[in-house]
Parts: structure tokens; sequence; C-alpha cells
């Protein structure tokens, strides 16, 4: 799973037009383009709805997304067009990163007959409604978001729905269980960072580390407490200086200084450690990341193993469990390009696939969102023949647990400037103190710059 959350810079739609106009002037030698209308929504170009298909005219549809085709999008559009002759879909792969996403960004803008499109952060597809890309899918009145998406407000955009969440997302921790059981540890219905410290100072040994963590929710712990407290005060200002900030930042650090409880951070980053094959080869105990992962543990073939995995929860940093707000919620928003000449045909494939079409994603970690997909069917689906192999009763603690989630929405600029200063403090160039004053100072001017 590729989880970029987005680019540094913001493209705006006049940067988008002038994109756009550069673009298919020098490949073509007419310039034609739609218009922007209002709220997000873009005029159909070249006859608008006039140029719909025909009726019995064979549609092909062509849908972007981040994940490999091998790893479910390519079964989901076989199984499509084995049914609907009449209804074609080509998936087109971009990278979730910035180079990918900007790619995307391009063909929407320069009309290389997107139908639809994926945005895998609020922001980015903020940046794209604002561009004029996406259809307001309350114009299609046959289908209720809300009462089938469980969770899905978080993605609406000036309250209206441009993307629909497909998946559901969690993040949890993964645990080497007959290390936990040899240790007579078990696996936590709850628990806080010093519960985890615990853990990995005795599931260590002179060639295991005790814990290893993916980089993308190191610092979830952060927005867990943001979330609960806010990113900033009362009065405006930062709150990135919180007390719990500084708790977990030395409950860390402490950890990376003993032994092998777990990797020190520069070690991890220049040595790009592969933390989901260090795991799974039994080279770590336990391992903080997310649904993703399944695709790389239930594929033995390149990652053999003979221990069972058993999930926990992500830890707290508060000792009352009613502060703590663990990371999830719905994901992957399907936009239906505001240019398309098929929207009718795609919001079709569109609802087919969130109400089950989308199930073989499910070996890759990406969780219908939608009510009507069976949970067992799901969690079957999952495990495959590799069922032995996994705790199931911790997983479906985790899998299917529906308190509240928050989904990180902080601005690309603020979570590297953050980002930036916690480094500072696991490489020993600053202390705990400074580092707080470090970020709630630089989030303060950030604050002032994007006033508005």
């Amino acid at each position: 799973m590729e989880i970029t959350e987005g680019l540094a810079m913001t493209i705006n739609k006049k940067t988008m037009t002038l994109l756009a106009a550069a673009a298919v002037c020098a490949a073509i030698s007419g310039c034609s383009t739609g218009t922007a209308t209002t709220e997000g929504t873009a005029a159909p170009s070249s006859g608008g709805e006039a140029a719909q298909s025909k009726p019995n005219e064979k549609i092909t549809l062509t849908m972007w997304g981040g994940v490999p085709a091998e790893s479910g999008p390519q079964e989901v559009v076989d199984a499509w067009n084995a049914q609907h002759p009449d209804i074609q879909v080509k998936y087109e792969r971009f990278v979730n990163d910035d180079a990918g996403n900007m790619k995307l960004d391009t063909a929407l803008t320069t009309d290389q007959g997107v139908d639809l499109f994926v945005s895998y952060s609020q922001t980015l597809l903020q940046r794209r409604v604002d561009a004029g890309f996406a259809v307001d899918l309350g114009t299609f009145k046959d289908y209720n978001i809300d009462e089938k998406i469980a969770g899905a407000a978080e993605w609406k955009t000036n309250g209206k729905y441009y993307g629909m969440p497909t998946s559901k997302s969690q993040f949890f921790v993964w645990f080497n269980k007959d290390l936990l059981d040899q240790a007579g540890l078990k696996v936590p219905d709850a628990w806080t960072w010093q519960d985890m410290k615990m853990y990995a100072e005795k599931l260590k040994s002179d060639s295991r580390y005790g814990l290893v963590q993916h980089l993308e929710p190191f610092p979830d712990p952060l927005d867990s407490v943001s979330t609960k407290y806010g990113y900033t005060k009362p009065d405006g200002s930062s709150n990135m200086d919180h007390p719990l900030y500084g708790q977990w930042l030395e409950t860390l650090k402490a950890m990376m200084q003993d032994g092998r409880t777990t990797v020190p951070y520069a070690e991890q980053v220049t040595s790009k450690m592969p933390v989901e094959t260090v795991f799974l080869k039994g080279e770590a105990a336990m391992l903080n990341a997310g649904t993703w992962i399944f695709r790389s543990a239930n594929n033995m073939k390149d990652n053999p193993r003979s221990f069972k995995i058993a999930f926990a929860p992500v830890p707290r940093l508060t000792d009352k469990a009613e502060d703590f707000v663990t990371r999830g919620g719905t994901g992957d928003a399907i936009s239906i390009n505001a240019k398309s000449k098929n929207k009718e045909a795609a919001w079709k494939f569109l609802t087919w696939y969130a109400d089950g079409g989308m199930l073989p994603m499910v070996p890759g970690g990406r969780f219908p969102a939608s009510k009507s997909v069976n949970a067992d069917e799901t969690l079957k689906l999952l495990l495959g023949d590799n069922a032995a192999t996994y705790d199931q009763e911790s997983l479906k603690k985790v899998l299917f647990n529906d308190s509240a989630k928050y989904t990180r929405s902080l601005p690309k600029q603020v979570m590297d400037l953050r980002q930036e200063e916690y480094e500072n403090f696991f490489t020993g160039k600053k202390d705990v103190k400074a580092t707080l004053e470090a970020i709630a100072r630089r989030h303060n001017d950030y604050l002032k710059q994007n006033k508005k």
C-alpha cells in the first residue's frame, strides 16, 4: 500500500488552467477546454452532455488508481468487464507519491480520458475539487453514501461528496505470537506506550528487535494527542508543544538507546529498513503498521514464516482510554471526472465497486467500507489459505473496531516541519524542551503566514 500524504505544493485552478493550455497547445494545433463552474465541478467540454455516448454504443471507462494492477484492481475490472460487455473498464496505475499524483493531475488537466480517479488523502481531493475536476456525487439520487458508508462524512467538501470513500483502514500492532507465548506475555486488548516499552524490552534479543515501526504511521501518537486536545490552543496559537508530545519523544528515544528494544531512528532512515520484511523474517517481535502489510504477510513464497501473527490496538499515550483517539476511518475516495463523457456509466461502476466489486482488493489489505459487504466474507478473503497462521480472535478485534477514529489531515508543510524537529531530537541535536519549542514556533509561523 502506497500511502504518501500528498504534494508540498498546492495547485490552484488558475495554475491548472495555465498548465492545460500549455500542454494541449503544444500537442495539437487548436486549443479547446471546458470551463469551470462553481463548487468544484467543471462544465463539460466539446459539447458536454451532448457528447455522452449514444444508446447501445459500447462504452470504455478509464479508472486511475495507485494500487498495482496485480494486487487486485485488474481482477476487479476483469470481473466487471465479464458482466458488462456494454461498459468496459480499463485500469491505469499511478504511483501514489508526489510525482505520481502530479501525473494524475496533469492527465485530468489535459483531458487524457480519465473517467474515474482515486484520491488517497483529503488534501489531494480538496485540491482536485478546487481545480474543477470532480463531479458532485449528490447529483446521483439512487445511492445514499451517508447510509451506506459509516464515517464517510469526513470526506465531504463544502458539505458535498466529490469523492466516495470506498475502503476503511485500521492501524495496529503486529505480534510474533510464538515469541509472545515464549515470554509469557498476553496479547493486549488495550495498552499504553509504557506497556509497549516493557513488551519490547522483554521480547528483544541479541539478534532481534523488540519493536520496529513503519515510518508512515510513526508520528500517529502525536496526531492522536492533537486530535483530542487540538493542534491549536483557544487563543489560536500552536498546541503542538503539548506535554504528551514530549512524553512520546522521551519514551521512544529511551527505547532506541536500550540495545535492540527498537531500531535507532537514524539507522532506520539511512538504511531504508524494510520493516515488514524484518518482522516477517522473525528479526523483530512487534511491528507498528496497518492493513497494507497483509499483502506481504500473505505472500508466503517471498516471505515464508512458521510463526503465527497476533494483533493489538495501537498503544495510547494517555492513561485514560477515553482520552485516546486512534487513526483510521475511510479512504480511497473515488471521484468521477467532471469532463467524463460517460458519467452515468462511471457512477454505475463506482456503486458496484463500493458494494462488493472491490472484494478482490481485500487480500492486499483494502477493506470495503460499504455496509453491503459481509465482514465474515471479507475476513475469509483476507486470510485465504493462510488462515491458520493468524490469531483470528485478536485480528477481529482490531479489524472490526468501530470506535472513534481520526484521519490525518495536517498540511504537508506542518508535517514536514514537525518531522524535521523530532528527527533533530532523535539524532541528539536538540533536547526535548528545545524540540517542543521549535515545533510550536515553526507551527505558529505557518499559522501566521496562512491566516485567512
